[in-house]
């Protein structure tokens, strides 16, 4: 069969004053079909569009009346070829099967292209240089990174130009205005200049309900952190309509792909430390943002200059403790050392820690609570107390937060299978053991008698953890009388 690239090849060859002979032979084609083709339309253009069928049509007893209607149903073109097939299987079993699929499909587009619902219009839009910044924030947990072993739950925060596309990200936890703020900040800072607009969907960390109207409004924070860089205005799409927000929305796709692929190159999604993981990341944006020089010079040149200095990204509280050594920061409980029971504290409360800060000294760094977790009490801040009450331990409103891992919640539970009722002692002194030596080393105690069935109190889990040491025993040597040693050589020699 000669192809309309064999044919313009031999009429080129043709032009260029070859033989028949020599032009059919650069074509690929014997003299007698070169003379076919030498000129008039090429063999694409000779073809009549086929307007019969080849084969009987399976659908043409049922289209009509059973398909159709359901069809005419479907505004939202959410019915598909294979739940058509199955419910024509129900009520006319045995005469449609899977080899008919591909036809219902070809007759399905058909059919909605020619009486089908309308459907959605995009609209594509000029974007004009450094007006325009689109932010929001993505799940990273489908790229499957791991840290030391450990699977990372995290979030990526993405600052996209919307007329160049350069790219700025980060690693976040949560969607809160700490994230929001230093996620912001990073990129304009990284920038060089601010943008006239920051466009987003209605992230909770920058908007809040209005109960009145039932739409949202910019918090306070929001805005003035706007209005310390430049008076930026912030535009929001309609709840539910991401693709209003589509230059993010696609780059999220395009960033999570390309750290997708990078990570294949690597040979392991496995990283020893976040930091490590978050160069990585940024090595990635940086090589996606390379080919933007030029289109990124003239966001730059329209860009609003940079105030002196950035907003701390952390908020300020300044809690009571509590008679239970607990402070509340932002609607969590986090537990404090006792020692600061009854005194006003300072905490600042950052995108991932939380520091306790007491008459100017940090006290205590801790992770920030992520998740719909209520509180967050570290047991070394209550085991001494808790260890004189044992019995408070059974009803403790926290008690699910004094098994440091999974191990001790399983030690907690051997404990209680035995009959002596003694389990909420046994378990607060092994606690307390944890708390005054080392941890690790408990949890490998308990691991090892888990595994090996033994049971078990807090003096076996200590004899393992913590043996006492052994007593060396005194050894006293004499001192040597040499003047002896004289005396008997001499003898030996007949002195």
């Amino acid at each position: 069969m000669v192809t309309d690239g064999q044919v313009r090849l031999l009429r080129r060859k043709l032009m260029e004053e070859k033989t028949l002979v020599a032009a059919a032979a650069a074509a690929g084609m014997s003299e007698r079909t070169a003379r076919t083709w030498r000129e008039g339309p090429v063999p694409s253009a000779r073809k009549t569009p086929r307007q019969w069928r080849t084969r009987r049509d399976p659908f043409a007893e049922v289209w009509a009346a059973e398909l159709v209607p359901l069809l005419e149903r479907d505004e939202a073109r959410v019915l598909e070829g294979r739940t058509l097939l199955a419910e024509l299987e129900k009520k006319l079993p045995g005469r449609f099967g899977e080899s008919h699929l591909r036809t219902l499909q070809r007759r399905m587009r058909d059919w909605r292209a020619l009486h089908g619902p309308e459907r959605e219009v995009m609209f594509p839009q000029e974007h004009v240089p450094g007006r325009e910044a689109a932010i929001d924030f993505t799940d990273g947990r489908e790229l499957g990174v791991t840290i030391c072993g450990e699977t990372f739950d995290h979030l990526l925060f993405e600052f996209v130009l919307s007329y160049s596309g350069w790219t700025w990200a980060c690693v976040a936890y949560s969607e809160t205005f700490e994230a929001l703020s230093m996620g912001l900040q990073g990129a304009l800072w990284e920038l060089g200049g601010c943008p006239e607009v920051a466009r987003s969907d209605n992230l909770s960390a920058a908007t809040h309900e209005l109960k009145q109207t039932g739409g949202r409004t910019l918090t306070r924070r929001y805005r003035d952190l706007l209005e310390h860089y430049g008076g930026m205005r912030s535009t929001r799409i309609r709840p539910g309509k991401s693709h209003e927000n589509g230059v993010v929305e696609q780059k999220h796709y395009r960033t999570k792909s390309a750290i997708a692929q990078a990570l294949v190159i690597r040979g392991s999604k496995d990283f020893v430390s976040i930091e490590q993981y978050e160069a990585f990341v940024r090595d990635v944006i940086a090589e996606s943002n390379r080919p933007r020089g030029e289109r990124l010079s003239l966001d730059r040149e329209r860009l609003l200059p940079l105030p002196s200095t950035a907003v701390p990204v952390h908020t300020t509280f300044h809690p009571h403790v509590t008679y239970w050594s607990t402070v509340r920061v932002g609607g969590r409980i986090y537990s404090v050392p006792s020692r600061l029971i009854g005194h006003d504290v300072e905490v600042r409360q950052h995108p991932d820690t939380v520091e306790v800060f007491y008459a100017g000294q940090l006290v205590e760094t801790m992770p920030r609570i992520r998740g719909e977790k209520p509180a967050r009490i570290d047991y070394r801040h209550v085991i001494w107390s808790l260890v004189r009450k044992p019995g408070a331990f059974a009803r403790y409103r926290y008690r699910e937060e004094l098994f440091p891992s999974l191990v001790f919640r399983k030690a907690y539970d051997a404990l209680c299978g035995r009959p002596t009722g003694r389990a909420d002692i046994e378990y607060v002194r092994i606690l307390h053991l944890a708390a005054s030596t080392m941890e690790s080393v408990v949890e490998a105690s308990l691991a090892t008698l888990l595994s090996s069935g033994e049971e078990f109190d807090y003096a076996r889990v200590k004899q393992l953890a913590a043996p006492k040491p052994q007593t060396l025993p005194t050894v006293s040597i004499p001192k040597v009388d040499l003047a002896e040693y004289d005396r008997m050589l001499g003898k030996a020699v007949g002195l």
